[in-house]
């Protein structure tokens, strides 16, 4: 480039900080603008990072419990709640402060504050210190991630009552604790609460926990959760809240009409995310935000404006870091003016309950919604020999095929280490493999992986720890 193209990035998420250094990277003059005091967004500081370390430590509850069934006993753990509270912030601090110190390396401008569009090409920047400036660049890429959605008519103002981020500053360990919301978000900090000894109750307005997930998947977490939770209320929906002396007061409706009353420690609401474009001025530019505010964008992350660029949650679903990061960096190398697009073929999923619950590709929901021909294959975690050692048998591994060609059309998981395993079958249906493919790939014994290549053998009937022999 004979000329430095100058660049602003406007929320420094895993999105905008991952664009950003690419930027800085392929030799651009990059300013990236957070209210944070340092890189990191929801994701680092409020979401993905603590609420993974506190459920690490949930998990590691739970298997001191589930070791009386191997003749192993350790007593009621003691809980230190400030120590938590502060190893969480530690854990947050340290990513945190690490990502600052790589945008120093590669000589990204941070600067911490709040933008505003004052046309296409100039930001009114708000800082942190209390200063205003207009600064002007050649291109902008806006990733300002999405904020917490409540329910109006339910959002009293009570310190008992908790969302998404107030939740993870642990402000106690109540002694009962509803989650409103049978989402990913509402399970994780639910298995949190329930692992540090609080009675979880669940109330969900759909007839399913994690709705839109494969119910072959949901199936396994859900039976495990009945055992842990006190109580999981299917097509229910909270009507009223209101705070009484040492709690708070909920009227549920159920399917039937009828409405039963109950007091919680606590109720934790957690119905999910929207788009956060407030405040950003786009009436100053070409932007456009369709009906569910959500800024459009082609599959290079441009806007309808030539000059700004659209990634993350705020462009559309689903709402996850890593498909945030993947489009910083299609819209940076298309600045850069690379050939390049957002097109996976597959973005992975991941619930971090336990067991978790991952997916990637097509659906079974998906399918039949888009009458798209398929056929199933499946490997029940019973007949694997690393879970069985794990004492884990509440776990599939299940594979979409197409039965013309064999091609993997999408794979799902359920069980220990989901999280970690989805990462094959990514790959797989990214390089358009078939069943062939992965029937062949040898993998290692004993190891959950093995599960992806007996699936595979099951559809040919040929899976050594399942009998079950291909149809004529």
């Amino acid at each position: 480039m004979s000329e430095k193209i100058k660049l602003a990035v406007i929320g420094a998420g895993p999105g905008g900080y991952a664009a950003a250094f690419l930027a800085a990277d392929l030799g651009m003059d990059v300013t990236l603008i957070d209210k944070e005091k340092n890189p990191g967004g929801v994701c680092l500081y409020r979401g993905c990072i603590p609420s993974k370390a506190l459920l690490h430590v949930a998990k590691l509850l739970d298997e001191t419990e589930h070791a009386k069934n191997w003749g192993i006993e350790f007593g009621k753990p003691k809980i230190d709640l400030e120590k938590l509270r502060k190893w969480k912030n530690d854990v947050v601090e340290k990513l945190t402060g690490g990502v600052g110190t790589v945008a120093k390396f590669r000589k990204v401008n941070f600067v911490q504050g709040t933008a505003s569009f004052k046309n296409s090409k100039t930001l009114i920047v708000n800082k942190a210190d209390g200063k205003k400036e207009e600064l002007k660049f050649d291109k902008i890429v806006i990733a300002t991630g999405s904020r917490i959605t409540t329910i109006p008519s339910l959002d009293i103002k009570s310190n008992r009552l908790l969302n998404s981020t107030s939740a993870l500053d642990l402000p106690a360990i109540p002694k009962s604790l509803l989650v409103i919301g049978g989402g990913y978000i509402g399970l994780e900090l639910g298995s949190v609460y329930q692992a540090l000894g609080s009675k979880v109750s669940v109330v969900e307005m759909l007839d399913g926990l994690l709705p839109g997930a494969d119910r072959d998947l949901v199936f396994h977490l859900s039976k495990r959760l009945k055992e842990k939770f006190e109580i999981i209320m299917l097509s229910s929906k909270v009507v009223e809240i209101n705070e009484v002396k040492d709690g708070i007061q909920v009227k549920i409706q159920d399917s039937e009409r009828k409405i039963t009353e109950n007091t919680y420690d606590y109720v934790l609401m957690s119905v999910g995310r929207k788009p956060d474009v407030s405040g950003l001025g786009l009436e100053n530019t070409k932007v456009k935000v369709n009906e569910r505010g959500w800024i459009n964008v082609n599959n290079q992350m441009k806007t309808d404006d030539a000059d700004i660029y659209a990634i993350g949650d705020i462009v559309g679903e689903p709402m996850l870091a890593h498909k945030a990061s993947h489009e910083g960096r299609v819209a940076v190398e298309v600045i850069a003016g690379h050939k390049s697009v957002f097109e996976p073929m597959a973005i992975p999923a991941v619930v971090f309950t336990d067991p978790e619950i991952a997916w990637a590709g097509l659906t079974e929901i998906q399918a039949k919604e888009k009458n798209i021909n398929y056929e199933v294959t499946k490997f029940p975690w019973a007949a694997s020999g690393r879970a069985i050692t794990l004492d884990r048998f509440d776990g599939v591994t299940k594979i979409l095929v197409d039965p013309e060609t064999e091609r993997i059309l999408g794979v799902g998981i359920c069980g220990p280490g989901a999280g970690e395993l989805i990462a094959e079958g990514v790959l797989a249906i990214e390089m358009g493999a078939n069943l062939t493919d992965l029937k062949l790939t040898i993998h290692p014994h004993p190891t959950l992986s093995e599960t992806l290549m007996e699936a595979a053998e099951v559809f040919f009937g040929q899976s050594t720890h399942v009998y079950r022999p291909k149809k004529k």
